[in-house]
């Protein structure tokens, strides 16, 4: 593994380094290609040049570089006051040798490319950041901080490299540990249709707008600027909005004034196609929609396009039937189908790389339960109630095949808590661990 700084530079209370680190794509292949990954070192500036603990945070995703944070807001800040800092963008993320519908065609066809991508998983993560711990930190372990997926990757990493971990904090991020993406989205589904209840409930007029925008799309899907086709299934997709702590809001103020007059009747507005292109594309993330459900695959089994199997299951999210019956529109939530990568042109050509992807069988094990029950590290986390995105009675069934793992259950926040609740959720997550241990 090499290391390159290339710039040191300063915002308001910080100072950051970018790192450019050099690891094996396959990491059973040590000699074989390399990849390039990027990360951000913060540190406060009143500590610069003192010697610290390190903390890794590991972004949600997955596909999600780290986010890119201007001074000390949110658990940042918090994090500063003991830790250096680094943000890593994961694989094929962010400033990370990216992987989309550009590059990809570098592999070759679509069978190259998702062979490529099979090395994109929590495992290769982790590998990733073992490689590059020891020239950071010295070879001292150091504090992971996952949020959702990257509680994900946390689990692997206690699960394959648990001395490379001095205390391992979680934030909606507790995987099930043996559960098919089948059995995922059969607990996500009912999930959903509550946020949905509870977002009419507070917004009843919200009910009449969305079955008029519904209807509107049954009858002629539109065409958004950039490409993308907005139709009736698409439209529901924005309820990915409702597992944050403001989003059932956000879709509110989306919805309130989708429609402008114009000659011949009425038209959706192009401020809201704008806004709604920039909720659904997935230009900036492609990796979220590839692997999206290979990220719960560790069996012989082919994920299949799991979510949109099992949406038959719940007709109330079948549009024009709710239309029908002069029910509400549902709209779904965090996940990936088929038309998407007909819908949206940065996954179009990448449709037969995620069917060869969904068909696949040889996946393997992201998750050792007998070494997880016999865990050394302190551990952490925050298990919100009700979270859309990861289900909270597989989070706990996790966190209690964890050997001293110590949860924290709140209905205080939403699946980004971290972001919300910054400081004292962070404070929270490291007072149960240092308690533990």
């Amino acid at each position: 593994m090499s290391d390159t700084r290339t710039a040191t530079y300063r915002q308001p209370g910080v100072v950051l380094t970018d790192h450019r680190f050099s690891v094996p794509l396959d990491h059973d292949e040590p000699d074989g290609e390399r990849i390039e990954l990027y990360g951000r070192e913060v540190v406060a500036a009143e500590r610069e040049g003192m010697p610290l603990p390190w903390l890794l945070y590991l972004q949600g995703g997955p596909g999600f570089g780290a986010h890119r944070l201007v001074g000390r807001p949110h658990w940042l800040g918090r994090a500063l006051s003991e830790f250096r800092v680094l943000l890593l963008d994961q694989r094929g993320t962010g400033a990370s040798t990216p992987a989309n519908r550009q590059t990809l065609p570098l592999r070759g066809g679509p069978e190259e490319q998702a062979d490529h991508l099979t090395h994109f998983r929590a495992d290769s993560i982790v590998r990733d950041c073992e490689a590059i711990r020891p020239g950071l930190t010295g070879g001292a372990p150091w504090t992971v901080l996952g949020q959702s997926f990257g509680g994900f990757c946390t689990t692997t990493y206690l699960s394959t490299a648990p001395e490379g971990v001095a205390t391992a904090l979680f934030t909606g991020g507790l995987p099930a540990l043996d559960g098919h993406a089948d059995d995922v989205y059969r607990a996500a589904y009912p999930r959903v249709i509550r946020k949905n209840e509870a977002h009419y409930a507070r917004y009843p007029q919200d009910v009449e707008r969305a079955r008029r925008i519904a209807a509107h799309l049954l009858e002629k899907p539109v065409e958004l600027p950039g490409g993308h086709l907005l139709t009736a299934e698409a439209f529901q997709s924005l309820g990915i909005l409702l597992g944050s702590g403001d989003g059932s809001h956000h879709l509110h103020f989306l919805l309130e004034d989708a429609f402008v007059r114009v000659p011949g009747g009425h038209a959706l507005s192009d401020a809201f196609q704008e806004q709604v292109r920039g909720h659904l594309s997935y230009a900036a993330n492609p990796l979220y929609a590839l692997l999206h459900e290979a990220i719960y695959a560790q069996d012989d089994r082919p994920t299949a396009w799991a979510a949109e199997r099992v949406r038959g299951e719940f007709p109330r999210f079948d549009a024009a039937r709710a239309l029908a019956g002069d029910e509400p529109v549902l709209f779904t939530g965090e996940t990936i189908h088929p038309w998407q990568f007909t819908a949206d042109p940065a996954l179009r050509p990448l449709r037969e790389t995620a069917g060869i992807l969904a068909a696949r069988t040889d996946w393997t094990p992201l998750y050792d339960p007998e070494r997880l029950a016999t865990n050394e590290v302190p551990a952490a986390a925050a298990v919100y109630h009700e979270d859309m995105y990861v289900d909270t009675a597989d989070s706990l069934r996790t966190a209690a095949a964890i050997r001293g793992l110590r949860p924290w259950v709140t209905n205080e926040y939403e699946h980004d808590g971290v972001r919300a609740g910054g400081p004292r959720v962070l404070d929270r997550l490291l007072a149960l661990a240092r308690d533990r241990a």
